[in-house]
């Protein structure tokens, strides 16, 4: 099977064997005579695929059932930007402001109290990460995004923080090992490391839980759905299946520690090409320990060479989804887990061609 070089932002690569294993799923699940996608989400089968997904999960983050509960639901993560301040949000809550994400999120927190953005990159178009930010002890919570997307920027180092902490990992949630045991409120749409468009996965604290308001609409409020298993309502049955053999195949590849060392491999490659060559290729992020092992940013001397070096990256090699988002322009590529290392030993070699063709 031949597979394109894909560095979408998401939805975005899947490993192949999770592919595999949901092609047959799709068909047939475990002899069972019906698709994943026909079963009962009641099911006793189903059932057991929800539970090892949530309990796979925990153990990923080397978490316990007793403290943590992991929900899966839709609605997206844009759905947590609201629901969060709904439960949690009494009477001020902080924010660092690190891009288009974090911005939603404060947007919505402002309809339902005061919310302080401590911090903020915004004035440089987002090409750092805040420092030595001075949060309010007393805070409700205190929310950052731990990878951004867009801009090519991460926490290399989540600040130390007496609030309870939560964080949007949508795009770098396994990426690595971090101490998840110091965020009470963790929350990550599925589409760009762990699985599909579909399902977004929330791992709460529930000590956290237990001081939550109890005034929020049903399906906006985390008790209605951390009391029914996260099965008051129809799951997204087929994402959460796959988002399970994700978990499977990341414990396959070794665990976090296996994949964030491949990840800071691929990472540097790339980095280290465009470094070096930075007469002709602008890493849009200077600080090395502001920059994401996830989405690696960068421009060519004008707009008009990069927009041919995307169509060549596609034309040429099938290397897909180069194009800078739209609001920054430039060039991204998206190297998350279930991104080969070959593609990233690819891109780096039309690189080279293009800038010997270009310069």
């Amino acid at each position: 099977m031949s597979r394109a070089h894909n560095f979408s932002a998401g939805p975005a690569i899947l490993p192949v064997p999770v592919l595999e294993a949901t092609s047959k799923a799709v068909l047939d699940f475990d002899g069972s005579g019906m698709s994943i996608m026909e079963m009962s989400h009641r099911s006793k089968e189903y059932d057991a695929v929800f539970k090892e997904a949530q309990a796979n999960c925990l153990k990923l983050m080397n978490l316990s059932a007793e403290d943590y509960t992991v929900l899966f639901l839709g609605g997206g993560a844009s759905t947590q930007f609201i629901m969060i301040p709904m439960n949690f949000l009494k009477t001020k809550a902080d924010y660092v402001n690190t891009g288009a994400w974090s911005k939603k999120a404060i947007k919505e927190a402002q309809w339902v109290g005061e919310t302080n953005v401590v911090a903020t990159s915004e004035e440089t178009i987002f090409n750092f990460i805040p420092k030595n930010i001075k949060f309010n002890d007393d805070a409700d919570y205190v929310h950052l995004t731990s990878n951004n997307t867009i801009y090519g920027t991460r926490f290399d180092v989540f600040p130390d923080v007496k609030a309870p902490l939560v964080s949007d990992m949508s795009s770098d949630i396994f990426s690595r090992r971090i101490d998840f045991s110091k965020f009470s409120l963790i929350y990550a749409g599925a589409q760009k490391n762990i699985g599909p468009a579909g399902v977004t996965m929330i791992v709460l604290k529930n000590e956290f839980l237990e001081g939550a308001k109890q005034d929020a609409p049903t399906m906006l409020k985390y008790k209605t759905h951390a009391d029914k298993g996260s099965m008051f309502n129809t799951p997204p049955t087929l994402p959460v299946f796959i988002v399970n053999e994700t978990f499977k195949w990341i414990e396959a590849q070794g665990g976090l520690d296996a994949v964030e060392e491949v990840n800071v491999r691929k990472a540097g490659l790339l980095y280290d090409y465009i470094d070096a060559n930075s007469d002709f290729y602008v890493g849009q992020i200077k600080d090395k320990a502001d920059r994401s092992i996830m989405n690696v940013t960068w421009n060519c001397p004008n707009a008009d060479l990069e927009a041919k070096f995307v169509a060549e990256a596609k034309a040429k090699y099938n290397m897909t989804n180069l194009k800078g988002h739209r609001s920054v322009g430039g060039c991204r590529a998206s190297i998350y887990n279930a991104c080969p290392e070959d593609s990233v030993k690819a891109l780096i070699k039309f690189m080279e061609e293009f800038k010997a063709e270009n310069k």
